[in-house]
């Protein structure tokens, strides 16, 4: 059988979601707990994989199984034996060959800036404190983000994916209290992309490109035309929406 876990994670002491040599990931960490769990090798596919520190508010994967999971007590035991960092909040019987990744319709990326020092928040965002940012500016250069596009200028160099092409729907500054909040909507996303955009709109924010610049830099098609990446600690995987059609109607 099929199964989607929903779960979200602090990424501060990881090297991303996916498995790498070498280095401790949360797919390492979920697989591990979830075959000592379920007796036997569990293997996990991720809706998609986070950067380094890069945080996730709700992540999919989906795992089989043989045999019907009491779904209610698993997440219970999982929560106790998965460290402080990770949660799980739900499991999901799924249609045969549901795709945690290739099913994914919508993926939401928020970004976080701290405007004042707060030290409880620290590590949960950029801080920047004695840069003004203009985020009129900066709004009126994510318009040109919206629609099918090639996003080559905000792509980590040297990927195996097959196109640049990404489909955004929003992508919008909010300003609240002592933060910028940066929120983006898309079908899909390259690796780096998200961070690259917004370290590229805080350099129009700060008054360093133009809202014109910026236009250019995405039909340059190169990313070294683009700005510096923001750090990950601020970078939150929101939401992943799935077809109705995958769920088997039990979840």
């Amino acid at each position: 059988m099929r199964y989607f876990i929903e779960f979200s994670y602090d990424g501060s002491q990881y090297h991303g979601y996916q498995i790498q040599p070498n280095c401790i990931t949360v797919q390492e960490v979920l697989e591990e707990r979830l075959s000592k769990l379920l007796s036997q090798e569990i293997k996990t596919v991720g809706a998609g994989r986070t950067d380094a520190g890069v945080h996730a508010k709700q992540m999919f994967a989906h795992f089989d199984y043989e045999r019907i999971i009491n779904r209610f007590e698993l997440i219970k035991r999982l929560n106790g034996f998965l460290p402080q960092d990770i949660a799980v909040h739900q499991i999901y019987v799924m249609k045969e060959g549901a795709h945690a990744r290739f099913d994914a319709i919508k993926r939401i990326y928020e970004y976080q800036i701290n405007l004042a020092k707060n030290p409880f928040e620290y590590n949960a965002g950029w801080n920047i404190f004695f840069k003004p940012l203009e985020i009129n500016k900066m709004n009126e250069a994510a318009q040109s983000l919206y629609g099918k596009k090639d996003f080559s200028s905000f792509a980590k160099l040297h990927t195996d994916v097959k196109t640049h092409i990404c489909t955004v729907e929003r992508a919008e500054w909010e300003s609240r209290g002592d933060h910028l909040y940066f929120t983006i909507v898309a079908d899909r996303f390259l690796r780096n992309m998200v961070r690259a955009v917004v370290g590229t709109l805080v350099a129009v924010g700060a008054g360093e490109i133009s809202v014109e610049e910026f236009k250019e830099i995405i039909n340059k098609k190169d990313r070294n035309e683009a700005g510096a990446s923001a750090p990950a600690q601020g970078l939150y995987l929101a939401k992943v929406e799935y077809p109705k059609a995958i769920y088997n109607g039990k979840g």
